[in-house]
Order: structure tokens, then sequence, then C-alpha cells
């Protein structure tokens, strides 16, 4: 007579017990993971319509297009830069958070990026990285620290309105002057109301011996005479004034509020009077964040500002769970704390750093929203990357669910080898 072992009395250790509650996960995995996989191999051999059996030439196709190269290039930088920059963050806030009074306030605060969706984050940064500094944050910080060490000029956009050739030092006489001479600056393309308060009605000086005097002024009044000096236009104060001899500046003055200017003790001879470009520089604006060269940076950015929480989290938990004994032995040895991270803390949380590594990897390969959202259509083609070009090739302007479904197994089998990896490390931490 065989006695039952315990294990044999043990419930639920029969594999024919479990699969009654595993069937209806396995159906549902079936159906929407197992099928539409099966599908799409299938569909990627086939054309447009799903008609005519095409082969290999769907592959073929994918890897000579220069849309889809272009989304392979800018999926390696995803890869190369992303998830290494995120992990990096995340041990670096995750260590130096440790020690302080208020680490899980802190560390909830970075998390909850992840809170919101990816649609509704690249909302946030479309935004946040607008041209018009009046909308776009980025470049609002970025135009008042311009402007703190170099300020806007006083008069953008104005200009002669004639007798002047735009150089690249500014507006030069097309003319020489000389002393005992006056002479007259009317300016145009800069708008009255913007004119300084401070600014008086404009009048032409008289002309004085051994003196070389003019007046700037805004000429746009209605009804007046072009080029001459009407009773209701004023005078532009602060203008910079030089006066140019052989290709070297002699002199140098500036508008008082009636816009009058005046170089004394000119010497005798002929003189260039010019505006320099410093008067009528446009203002700082910023930078196109959204243009064709910063957009990939710009969406890497907005996407570890999302994922970086998730990393210190995961990282956090693993310094909770390393021997302290470990670190307090490598300090009583001598070790420095940049020793006891580099050389304990490091080591012992490699685990925990390659799976946060890997899973990061993985969501990379699979980036889509971020892109569709923040990437103006301009620049979408530049920003592309494999998941928005399956989608476009799919279901947007293409409509080729061949080419499409060849681009769905492409990214699958990148994603497969790093889902495999984490897989046998999670079941070799379990055995």
């Amino acid at each position: 007579m065989r006695l039952r072992t315990n294990v044999d009395a043990a419930p639920g250790r029969s594999p024919r017990q479990a699969i009654p509650f595993l069937l209806p996960a396995l159906v549902v995995l079936a159906a929407l993971v197992l099928y539409p996989l099966v599908y799409s191999l299938i569909r990627s051999f086939f054309d447009a319509r799903g008609d005519e059996f095409v082969g290999l030439s769907n592959y073929v196709d994918t890897f000579t297009d220069p849309r889809t190269l272009t989304a392979f290039r800018n999926n390696v930088i995803w890869v190369v830069v992303a998830p290494a920059a995120v992990t990096g963050l995340g041990l670096i806030f995750a260590v130096l958070t440790e020690r302080i009074r208020w680490a899980t306030a802190f560390r909830l605060v970075l998390f909850m990026p992840m809170a919101i969706s990816l649609f509704a984050s690249g909302i946030i940064f479309r935004l946040v990285y607008e041209e018009d500094p009046n909308q776009g944050i980025v470049n609002a910080a970025a135009v008042g620290v311009h402007d703190v060490f170099s300020p806007a000029s006083q008069y953008p956009g104005a200009r002669p309105r004639e007798g002047y050739a735009a150089t690249e030092a500014g507006f030069t006489a097309s003319r020489p002057s000389r002393a005992g001479e006056v002479i007259t600056l009317p300016l145009i393309g800069f708008s009255p109301q913007d004119v300084p308060a401070q600014a008086l009605p404009a009048s032409v000086p008289s002309a004085g011996d051994g003196e070389l005097r003019g007046v700037v002024w805004l000429d746009v009044s209605v009804g007046g005479k072009a080029g001459t000096v009407d009773p209701t236009e004023r005078g532009l104060p602060g203008v910079a004034v030089e006066a140019v001899s052989e290709g070297k500046v002699v002199a140098r003055t500036t508008t008082g509020d009636d816009g009058r200017f005046t170089f004394p003790d000119l010497a005798r001879g002929e003189v260039v009077v010019r505006l320099p470009s410093s008067n009528f520089t446009l203002p700082f604006r910023g930078l196109t964040w959204l243009g064709p060269s910063l957009i990939t940076p710009v969406i890497i950015s907005s996407w570890i500002w999302i994922m970086t929480g998730f990393a210190i989290t995961f990282i956090a938990a693993g310094l909770s769970a390393i021997p302290r004994d470990a670190l307090e032995a490598a300090r009583v040895d001598g070790a420095t704390e940049w020793q006891v991270f580099r050389r304990v803390t490091i080591p012992l949380l490699s685990p925990v750093l390659l799976v946060v590594f890997v899973t990061l990897v993985i969501n990379v390969l699979k980036i889509f929203e971020l892109v569709f959202v923040i990437a103006p259509g301009s620049v979408q083609e530049e920003a592309n990357v494999l998941a928005l070009q399956m989608w476009q090739v799919s279901f947007g302007t293409g409509g080729d669910q061949g080419a499409g479904s060849a681009l769905a197994v492409i990214l699958f089998l990148l994603v497969a080898p790093a889902m495999l990896f984490n897989i046998r490390r999670f079941r070799r931490e379990r055995s």
C-alpha cells in the first residue's frame, strides 16, 4: 500500500486543475496577441489590397524606402540615447534622495508624469517647445536670459527711407558728408506706438560751423510729405550714429529726445554717416525647437522627463534591498562615498539596472504617441520612427497594409529579443 506524500496531497499542484482557471486568459491572449501576430505575418506577404501574393517584396521595399530608413536611424538614436539617459538619471536621483528627509515626496513628484498618458504629455510638450515666446515656456526662458546679457535693440526692423545702403555693419549713406552740413534721416518700418514715451517732436537743426548735424525721425505721418519733417512727427531718441572715414569709425554719437545729433569738432574732410545695425536688430525669439534639426532631441527629452520616475521607483526599490552591512564594511575599510557607490552599490544594483534598461529599450522601440503629437506635420518625416511609419503606411496616406504588416513583423522581431531577455532574467531570479 502506497502512502500519499505531502506533495501529492497538496492542492493546486496538478496542471490539469490549473487549466480551467488559465483558459479564459489563454483565449483572450490568443484573440488579442496570437491571432493579430499570425495574421500580420501572413498579410505581410500580400499586396496592398491583400489579393495577390508578393512574397518578400514588401520587406525589400521596406529596406529601400528612404522614409523607413530614416525611421530606422531615429530608432537607433532612441535606443542608444534614451534608455541610458533615463537609467542614469534614475540611478543618480535614487541615490541622492535616499538620505533626504522628503525622499518619498520627491520621488512621487518625479513619478507623476507616468500617470499622464503619452498623448497628453505630447500635447504639453508641443506647447512647451512652441517657437513663439508668448506661448512656449522654453523660448520664453531663453529670451529672458538672452535679453539680460544682450538687450534687444530699441527700433527692431526700422530702416532709412532712401539714400542709405544696407550692409552687414548697418545702413551706410550713399554719399559722403562734411562739417557744416545738415543731414536728415527719415526712418520707416517701425510702429509709431512703439516710439519711446520721452520722444519729442522732430525738427531740422540749423547748420553749425565745424559741426555735422542731423536729425533722425519716424517719417510716418499721414498726409505729410515723404522725407520731410512734419509737425506731428517725433524724433527717435537713443539712435546710435557713426561717422566713417576710409573704413574706420572716427566719431560716434547718439540722438537726443528730439532725434537730433551732432558731431562736434569733426576733422576737415568728408565722412560717411552710418546707422549701426545694432539699432535695428530684430529681437531674439528663441530657437526653432520643433524644426528639422532639433525635433528628435526635443521628443527624446520629453520622453526622458516622463520615464525618469519609472526608473527611480525601480532603482530605489533595489537600493532598499541592498544589505547595509556591505556598505558599512566598505566605509569602515576606508572607502570614500564615490568608491562605495562605484564598487559596491552599482555591482549590487546591476541586475535591477539591467532590467530597467531592457524594459526601457522595449518601450523605446514601440514609441509612437510622442512623435505623432509633438512633431509638426512639416517635420514629421525627420522625426519618424518605426511605429509611426507602420501607422502611416497602413492607415495614413499610404493605405498599404501589406507593407504596414511587414513593418509590424520587423518591429516585433526587434522587440522580441529584449522581451525574452527580461523573461529569462525573471525566471533565473525565481529559481
